[in-house]
């Protein structure tokens, strides 16, 4: 049953009633013609991606619509739902699947749609054998989608709610933006993300190039639309002034409230201005509406409502034990009292805010027996619907019933290789109070696994802390969670306390393939203080060990790209050989993620050293394989190592703007962004040709310094404090040397002394310029001991010029 309520009216009198005549057909489109024209540009001149965004009921289906309806072409078109069933690109297959007869030649990889796409098949190339590496494999799937965009262009592709969008669409989007289809205008629409908040939509748009996605906001309506409105609604040639400020204020120009209000004002037929005419909200709107409808229309409805925007009249008659003809005539009355409308494929909701408003109407105890009701009739679908009986359920308050079709939609979605669903679903699950420890550790475990690589960490990392805060916790749950844990707060950029995490993890994890993995994580130097390389190298030789006895070619992988990544850093000439033995084997081959990461991480590691060349051959490996697999993760890797690479190469042209567009759009990937800062004011420091630019580099430099010791970083850190050293040098030279004496501090406790090559140097020129060269005598030759007999070309070339300034 919905809830009558009552009008909110205030007495009064007012001017001599205008009374409108009946409206006649839709409310015709006012307003947006800047925001029309714009849109209307932008598709005439495709590739473009547009984002048409603003908050619910704003417009914007209506503005796209009125696009469409004046544009030649082809279109395709697809509406998000706002409870998926965890299938990757659903929005996107349905957009295309009708179109089997435009579609043009074909790429191969088009063939992986077809098990997706079963009304194209015979349309469709034949389907690829199967890849091993699940990144690979769905990035060959966003290849197949932009093949079959391809041969469906020219043409334009509508997607509407991406506000609801699954990541793997939101994804392909991202792909989207840097791979556009020629002939091809993605318009998207998305409500307005939250303040402070975020979608996955918002997410991977904002990792895009700033120039790729073209964004039209749309605000409210302001007086003269209203006005306009009023006038073509209320047939009115000049509506009062105060009719439009009434509309204005009681509905904040939202063109679906405006329009709704404007229905009800012109059925009613009475005086606009007049207090009790003028609803004050939506909910009044539709209360109006309700009156007429008897107590069974009204119970239909608000199943309706419970249901979805588009209520399915067979499962509704199941739920409520009616007949169809029953179901059929309450719908048909709610559509006639403007509660419904005809969208084409049956009678749903005119949009979600009605639908909202009708289901709040509904009493609580009635909305948790309905939800309890549809997740029993869809029980029995095959296959189960598990993210609409998770949703139902858990509405319902039926916890354990929302936990079991909440895994088994994360598990169907971790078999589809979309882990950003799986970890929304399970995320949910550690909401619910009464879960048995056992069964909250098990989701916590899978949470993790999923979390790890997608868009769910800073949600999952809380979650993690407090199962591992539980004494109780069994020891091998506390291994894995760790381990886990770890890695998410690294990648997070929180590298000591990732780090430490892991190292109280490692005890506890008993499997050797599991611990071999965690091992060889503890053997990478460049990312944490307060940990010697002697201790990198002890995990070094624990991670083998636990690898041979694993027997588990995975964690020897893992192994043995660490120990190189540790061998570069260390200076070992051996490392090329075991690279070159590595990039050749079946092994690596045969994991393209892996090796596009240890690829880039031994590029890292060639830069860290001096040898460039070595740096620019792994990178463009690395970086073939990224675009390969759109492991999105590396992406910015990619970019920070190339912008590196361009300034130890001395290519300074345009390369402090290209770092700066780098660090906004890597905001998100906190992993890399300490790096690309320090490169920014390195390259603003060593191009600065005034005060203001050399200022704006050193207070840069400073932000990084104190946000490395924060999480504990040591390579950004070494590197902002020596690039600190260097600029202040000509004009402070004693805070030049307070900061390179600190950082070779830090390095001492790493180890490896060819790190702090830049900062012994500027000790050697602050020292000479101070008359006292031997003043730095001791610092040069503990850097000459340091990288006796080691493969480091940067730092020898530091230590010559050190010797220059400081003889032996």
């Amino acid at each position: 049953m919905i809830d009558g309520g009552g009008d909110k009216t205030r007495g009064g009198g007012g001017p001599t009633p205008v009374r409108p005549e009946r409206l006649r057909g839709p409310v015709e489109f006012v307003g947006r013609t800047e925001e029309l024209a714009q849109l209307r540009r932008l598709v005439e001149a495709p590739p473009c991606l547009i984002l048409l965004e603003g908050e619910p009921g704003i417009g914007k289906s209506r503005l796209v619509a009125e696009l469409l309806a004046e544009l030649p072409g082809h279109h395709l078109a697809g509406e998000c739902d706002d409870v998926p069933e965890p299938f990757p690109l659903g929005v996107l297959l349905d957009a295309i699947r009708g179109s089997a007869d435009r579609l043009g030649p074909l790429s191969p990889v088009a063939g992986a749609l077809a098990p997706l796409l079963p009304e194209l098949a015979d349309a469709l190339p034949a389907p690829p054998p199967p890849l091993t590496d699940p990144a690979a494999e769905r990035h060959r799937l966003l290849r197949a989608v932009a093949a079959v965009l391809a041969a469906l262009s020219p043409a334009t592709l509508l997607l509407e709610d991406l506000h609801w969008a699954d990541p793997a669409t939101c994804e392909f989007l991202g792909y989207l933006s840097t791979h556009p289809v020629d002939g091809l205008a993605v318009v998207l629409t998305a409500r307005t993300a939250a303040p402070g908040g975020s979608t996955p939509i918002h997410d991977a748009l904002a990792r895009t190039p700033p120039w790729s996605v073209a964004r039209v906001p749309l605000g409210p309506l302001d007086a003269d639309d209203v006005r306009r409105l009023a006038a073509r609604t209320l047939r009115l040639d000049d509506p009062p002034q105060q009719l439009t400020a009434t509309l204005l204020d009681r509905t904040a120009g939202i063109p679906f409230v405006v329009e709704e209000v404007l229905r009800t004002l012109a059925e009613r037929g009475g005086d606009p201005l007049a207090d009790d005419s003028v609803p004050f909200v939506l909910r009044d709107v539709l209360l109006w509406r309700l009156r007429p409808l008897n107590e069974a229309t009204r119970e239909v409805l608000g199943a309706a409502a419970v249901l979805g925007m588009a209520p399915d009249q067979r499962i509704l008659a199941s739920v409520l034990s009616l007949d169809r003809v029953a179901i059929g005539a309450a719908l048909t009355a709610a559509h006639r009292a403007g509660l419904l409308h005809d969208g084409g494929d049956g009678l749903r909701f005119r949009h979600d805010l009605a639908r909202q408003v009708v289901y709040d109407l509904v009493p609580r105890e009635s909305r948790e027996w309905l939800h309890l009701r549809v997740a029993r009739v869809l029980e029995q679908e095959l296959p189960r619907p598990v993210a609409q009986l998770a949703h139902h359920y858990r509405r319902a308050g039926s916890g354990a019933d929302f936990v079991r079709n909440a895994e088994a939609a994360a598990d169907l979605a971790t078999e589809r290789g979309d882990d950003a669903t799986a970890a929304s679903f399970l995320l949910q699950t550690m909401d619910v109070a009464e879960l048995p420890r056992p069964v909250r550790v098990r989701l916590a475990a899978k949470l993790g696994r999923s979390a790890i690589d997608g868009l769910s960490q800073a949600e999952a990392i809380p979650v993690l802390e407090r199962l591992l805060a539980d004494r109780r916790l069994p020891p091998g749950a506390r291994g894995e969670l760790g381990l886990v844990l770890g890695r998410m707060l690294r990648q997070q950029g929180e590298a000591l306390r990732g780090y430490a995490e892991i190292e109280r993890a490692v005890p506890y994890l008993r499997a050797p393939r599991r611990r071999a993995p965690a091992l060889a994580v503890l053997a990478a130097p460049d990312t944490v203080v307060g940990r010697h390389v002697d201790g990198h190298l002890a995990r070094c030789a624990e991670a083998e060990a636990a690898a041979t006895a694993s027997g588990d070619p995975a964690a020897h992988l893992a192994v043995r790209i660490a120990r190189t990544s540790l061998l570069i850093e260390l200076g070992d000439p051996t490392a090329w050989s075991i690279i070159t033995e590595l990039r050749a084997s079946a092994e690596l081959a045969d994991r393209p993620r892996e090796h596009a990461r240890a690829c880039l991480n031994w590029a890292q590691g060639a830069l860290h050293a001096g040898h460039p060349e070595q740096a620019e051959a792994l990178l463009a490996a690395g970086r073939g394989l990224v675009d390969e697999t759109g492991y999105e993760r590396l992406t910015t890797l990619v970019e920070v190592t190339e912008l590196s690479l361009d300034r130890a190469a001395g290519r300074l042209d345009g390369l402090a703007e290209r770092l700066a567009r780098l660090v906004v759009t890597a905001e998100r990937m906190p992993v890399t962004l300490l790096d690309a800062r320090v490169e920014l004011a390195t390259v603003q420091g060593r191009t600065a040709v005034d005060a203001d630019e050399v200022e704006t580099a050193e207070r840069a430099l400073r932000e990084v310094v104190a946000d490395a010791r924060r999480v504990g970083a040591i390579w950004p850190l070494v590197q902002a404090l020596s690039a600190l050293a260097r600029l202040t040098l000509a004009g402070r030279p004693d805070e030049a040397a307070r900061h390179a004496t600190e950082a070779l501090s830090l390095v001492r406790g790493k180890g490896i002394l060819a790190w702090a090559a830049e900062a012994v140097l500027v000790l050697a020129e602050a020292a000479a310029a101070a008359g006292d060269p031997a003043g730095a005598a001791g610092a040069v030759a503990e850097l000459e001991a340091g990288i006796a007999g080691r493969d480091a070309p940067l730092a020898l070339a530091a230590l010559r010029r050190c010797r220059e300034l400081v003889p032996a």
